[in-house]
């Protein structure tokens, strides 16, 4: 039985990848850590500050831990209004994970990468999984910074880490956490909500998306895939839906009456630089990827959840 650790806990995607592997794993083997305090009882529950090292050993050998799903992150457009954070979180947090986990003798440890890994010299569309990586945010720096030292504490010291290449997320469940396609979260909210939204991506900026069932399935089944099966390791593009936000929103529309104003602000230069597909046949071949959801179905399940959740 495994002994779990998820660092960023509290935010998208660990608040619901959390529940996931209690689930499967048992409600005691799963441990959240995030460097803030939960609102609510979230279970067992440690208060950590992923650049702390001693912390962080101190914290797997008190719990045994052999797993750590490394999910603490600063995201992209919150990371180019504090660029010296998000290096420090992204990159020195990194570093102090993977000594801990070197030094403590974790089996794995999963690190998320994003699409933000490419730059404006990568292949829009159909992006390959091996391309040039030349980001031009923190974030994406971060990102790329991660694959590598993934790949290093692999190849030098057996340490197994793995990551997925996310696109943006979308949830109903949980708030965005400073991403530049969290538009795609806020327009659902609005759009029940009766108000008019001003979206601060042009109508035609196209990106990968992808539905959260679909975004914990992807990383749990990268954990749980036999290690021999894997040529890449710490890249693996995952593939799940393109859209514009006009698209999204002219998809809403068939539910509900809705009204976008379209007014780019400095985060359209950060999704200028990010594909519009991705080609993601490497996970698709070696441990099995395919996504459940499309744009239809996704934004179906969207309505349908957050009527619930809002009460409307």
């Amino acid at each position: 039985m495994r002994r779990i650790l998820v660092t960023g806990g509290l935010g998208q995607i660990g608040s619901e990848l959390v529940p996931y592997l209690r689930d499967k794993y048992g409600y005691e083997n799963v441990i959240v850590a995030d460097i803030r305090e939960p609102g609510e009882d979230v279970g067992p529950f440690v208060k950590l500050d992923v650049r702390r090292e001693e912390d962080i050993i101190k914290v797997i050998r008190e719990n045994d831990i052999d797993t750590i799903y490394h999910l603490a992150a600063i995201l992209s457009a919150r990371g180019e209004q504090n660029p010296q954070l998000a290096f420090d979180v992204n990159i020195r947090g990194l570093y102090a994970i993977l000594e801990a986990g070197r030094k403590t003798g974790v089996e794995r440890i999963m690190v998320p990468s994003s699409i933000a890994a490419f730059g404006p010299e990568t292949p829009k569309n159909n992006t390959p999984n091996d391309t040039i990586l030349k980001p031009r945010t923190m974030y994406g720096i971060s990102k790329v910074t991660g694959e590598l030292l993934g790949l290093y504490y692999w190849e030098k010291y057996g340490l197994d880490v793995r990551g997925v290449r996310y696109p943006g997320i979308i949830s109903w469940k949980a708030p965005p956490g400073g991403g530049t396609t969290d538009y795609a979260v806020e327009m659902f909210y609005y759009a029940l909500k009766g108000e008019k939204y001003t979206c601060f991506l042009r109508e035609d900026a196209v990106l990968p998306m992808m539905y959260m069932p679909d975004a914990i399935k992807a990383i749990t089944m990268l954990a749980e895939a036999p290690s021999e099966n894997l040529i890449h390791r710490t890249d693996f593009n995952i593939q799940a839906m393109s859209f514009s936000p006009r698209e999204l929103e002219e998809e809403i529309k068939k539910y509900v009456d809705f009204e976008v104003e379209y007014r780019p602000d400095y985060r359209q230069k950060i999704a200028d630089s990010w594909p519009r597909s991705l080609d993601d046949s490497a996970a698709r071949r070696e441990w099995g990827w395919k996504p459940d959801y499309d744009l239809q179905a996704m934004v179906k399940d969207m309505i349908e959840n957050l009527r619930r959740k809002l009460g409307v």
